[in-house]
């Protein structure tokens, strides 16, 4: 069967109408029921969205019913789940967030044992246990809550990052009132930075609003205005980063993991030599590669897919153009903070502001409504004519890119080419011919 709950990142929706209590009891109940394990014990750790105790309890009220034990972690950045699962053993583990979206919704992503997101055939099995009758009674589990598991998190990136000194840096962090609001500030400061703090106040309702990485123009104009050497700006669940350089400018995911994977094969830890990218990374990342001699494997948008990529190729770095990147010499998750530092590893001293890998191709961006199913329409005849006229058009100079929307009624059209003038012409050509196929 097709999935219907489950989206790109797990269960999200607005919390107590499409995400209820029911529903955390439910996903609970038949994740538990379907792990191979005796007694499943099961990490369940949260954001700081109000909603996020509700599904909690419920959610651990699903696992306990089935004889699993519910372990609450508490309020940690999600990639705390897979790292505890390794460390301690886990059968699973389910992280409450919604990631950068507002405070009002939230979701429910599972990681299994070998500390991976749940493929699509396990999440179509959840899917389908929850319309399955009840088998009768079941034994009766328990609900315990765990001590120590910021600490876990923190041990983990100072065995990873502990010889990096950070005691001449005057660093700038907006938390985004999420999941990262303790864990940051402790692990630069225990690395030596001076380091100042936005957004580590959270109320439950002030997740993400007009901070974090979505809203990076806060943080830059901070570092700006009060003389730090760099700045980070996390999304509410803490697996994305953005960076800041001294003068205020946003270096993006494509950036980060261009210096990463530049660093990383100098110092013969970058294996493959190469590195997994989504569709949407800047043309001037893959020149940039490519005079490196680092190979670019590209992938549909979505963290699971650049996983899978570096299963696949044996690399162990890619990432998006969010700041949603991954190293698998750290963990088999998005991790802003570790993001974080290893770019100042990567860095090696220097100044963000003159260390550019690369320099950006303009890119244009046009959402085109359809009325229609968005896949038929991105594929219409005329669509790939105009698409083909655009890339002969832009030859070896540039690239575009049109793709149906996953979430949304929309056709997404992009053209990156030298000029911002060329790249708006050609995007809106190709605009045009989906406007008309619609």
């Amino acid at each position: 069967m097709a999935r219907t709950l489950f989206g790109t990142d797990g269960v999200r929706g607005v919390a107590g109408e499409k995400l209820t209590a029911g529903l955390a009891l439910a996903l609970g109940h038949a994740a538990t029921t379907l792990s191979p394990a005796p007694a499943p014990r099961v990490l369940i750790i949260r954001d700081t969205r109000e909603s996020g105790p509700m599904l909690e309890a419920a959610l651990a009220a699903g696992v306990s019913s089935v004889g699993g034990e519910a372990v609450l972690g508490g309020v940690l950045p999600t990639p705390a789940a897979p790292i505890a699962i390794k460390r301690d053993g886990y059968d699973l583990a389910a992280v409450i967030s919604a990631s950068h979206n507002p405070f009002h919704d939230n979701g429910i992503k599972f990681f299994g044992p070998d500390g991976d997101k749940l493929s699509d055939a396990q999440e179509e099995a959840i899917e389908s246990a929850l319309a399955a009758a009840p088998a009768g009674p079941a034994p009766v589990g328990r609900v315990v809550r765990a001590d120590g598991m910021l600490g876990g998190y923190l041990a983990a990136l100072r065995a990873r990052f502990g010889g990096l000194d950070l005691s001449r840096l005057r660093i700038l962090l907006d938390c985004a009132h999420g999941a990262t609001y303790r864990a940051a500030p402790a692990i630069f400061r225990a690395l030596g930075a001076e380091v100042a703090v936005l957004a580590d106040a959270p109320d439950g309702r002030n997740i993400n609003a007009e901070c974090g990485s979505t809203h990076v123009e806060l943080v830059a104009e901070q570092v700006r205005a009060g003389g730090h050497d760099i700045g980070f700006a996390f999304d509410g669940d803490g697996d994305r980063v953005m960076a800041v350089d001294r003068t205020g400018r946003v270096a993006d995911g494509d950036e980060l993991v261009a210096l990463a994977a530049i660093h990383l094969r100098r110092a013969g830890r970058l294996p493959g030599n190469g590195v997994a990218m989504t569709v949407m990374t800047n043309f001037g990342f893959h020149q940039a590669m490519r005079a490196a001699g680092i190979e670019v494997a590209t992938t549909k948008v979505g963290d699971r897919h650049v996983l899978g990529a570096l299963r696949n190729r044996g690399f162990t770095l890619g990432g998006e153009q969010s700041g949603h990147i991954i190293e698998l010499g750290f963990a088999p998750s998005g991790d802003g903070v570790a993001s974080a530092l290893l770019t100042l590893e990567a860095l090696g001293g220097r100044d963000l502001a003159t260390a550019r890998v690369f320099e950006k191709l303009p890119q244009q961006l046009v959402n085109v409504p359809v009325g229609g199913t968005a896949a038929a329409v991105a594929s219409a005849p005329a669509v790939q004519a105009a698409v083909s006229r655009a890339t002969g058009r832009l030859a070896e100079s540039g690239r575009v890119l049109v793709r149906p929307s996953g979430t949304e009624p929309l056709v997404r059209v992009m053209a990156e080419a030298p000029s911002a003038e060329l790249a708006s012409d050609v995007c809106e050509e190709i605009a045009a011919a989906v406007r008309a196929a619609a």
